[in-house]
């Protein structure tokens, strides 16, 4: 997949102190792409749209 067009935003729960922050683009139709902001050139997570709607929703209620 060519993701030379995908355009990351950090998290808003990322702080600015350069710890553990994760970075996501869902410009590129049919996916939702994550990777960890320390290591940008690494693996890339691949979700589909409804996966990552599921994920954040649950991600919001385990609050």
């Amino acid at each position: 997949m060519d993701l030379t067009g995908a355009r990351w935003r950090k998290s808003t729960k990322s702080g600015g102190n350069g710890g553990d922050c994760v970075e996501v683009a869902d410009n590129i139709p049919g996916v939702v792409l994550v990777r960890d902001t320390k290591d940008r050139g690494g693996a890339t997570l691949t979700f589909s749209p409804q996966s990552w709607r599921s994920f954040v929703t649950m991600a919001r209620a385990a609050r």
